[in-house]
């Protein structure tokens, strides 16, 4: 990969960037971001709560965007309104192999409330994950005077992140036996399909590391490469008629928040029990 993919991922409904992404980046991955007016479909009691300005908000708050995406619409119409996530960093949260991050999800045609929920991101493999219930998330109903509402919101979560160090902290000082490991695997696996649905891999496949940063033992270890091989796809397997496939990336952004709430509640039970 070039040094400026690494620096610089744009695909259709996404963008991601070691720098902070300025406007023009985001309005080209993310339109929805910038709506100037809510969806025709939303009645006068609809607040809008404009992204754009939240956005500018938080900026004058120390907090960068890193991560934009949107929504795939079936309706070209709704494809300026729709549903969309930004990840973004505050200036003293960027340091070492993780950063802390503030999740940002609204949409503009009610098809989702204002949420600001907790991440980490990890340099080595720009892999996000989203925590389950270690920290508080924000919901805003659109109604009522907002963005000082969500300033406030980010900078309360921001607070909450000793929370999610500590997790991880004890995370890396749990070690997994090979049994343990493919156990926390299998039901990642349920998580992600039915349980009572064809699954097309195998927990071999989601346990097994991408790089060579991925080959501990410890719980936090497992967790990540757990993690990134459901959400980043790509893995060889079959369907119910054993013709091969590839598995798929989760592109869908309320899909990528469930998926990886999940995961995060699913390894903290995991540390519990091993405590």
């Amino acid at each position: 990969m070039s040094a400026l993919a690494t620096r610089f991922q744009h695909t259709s409904g996404l963008v991601r960037s070691d720098s902070p992404l300025s406007d023009g980046q985001i309005l080209q991955a993310a339109p929805s971001v910038f709506a100037d007016a809510p969806h025709g479909s939303r009645s006068s009691r609809y607040a809008y709560i404009p992204t754009s300005d939240i956005l500018k908000g938080l900026r004058e708050a120390g907090f960068q965007p890193f991560f934009a995406c949107q929504a795939r619409c079936r309706t070209l119409e709704r494809e300026s309104f729709t549903k969309h996530l930004l990840r973004l960093r505050h200036q003293d949260q960027i340091t070492g192999a993780t950063a802390n991050e503030i999740i940002l999800v609204n949409s503009h045609d009610g098809s989702s409330s204002y949420q600001m929920l907790a991440g980490v991101f990890r340099f080595v493999c720009h892999n996000g994950l989203i925590t389950g219930e270690t920290v508080e998330d924000l919901r805003v109903r659109h109604s009522g005077n907002i963005v000082g509402n969500v300033i406030e919101g980010a900078f309360r979560i921001l607070n909450h992140f000793e929370a999610v160090d500590a997790a991880r902290e004890s995370m890396q000082a749990l070690t997994l036996r090979p049994a343990q490991q493919l156990a926390l695997a299998n039901a990642a696996l349920d998580v992600r399909y039915d349980p009572e649905e064809h699954r097309p891999i195998e927990p071999e496949q989601i346990n097994t590391p991408r790089r060579f940063e991925d080959r501990g033992d410890d719980l936090w270890t497992t967790f990540n490469r757990i993690q990134e091989n459901l959400i980043r796809g790509g893995l060889s397997g079959h369907n119910r008629n054993g013709r091969r496939l590839t598995t798929r990336p989760i592109a869908g952004v309320s899909e990528n928040i469930r998926l990886n709430r999940a995961l995060w509640t699913l390894t903290e039970r995991m540390a519990q029990l091993l405590n």
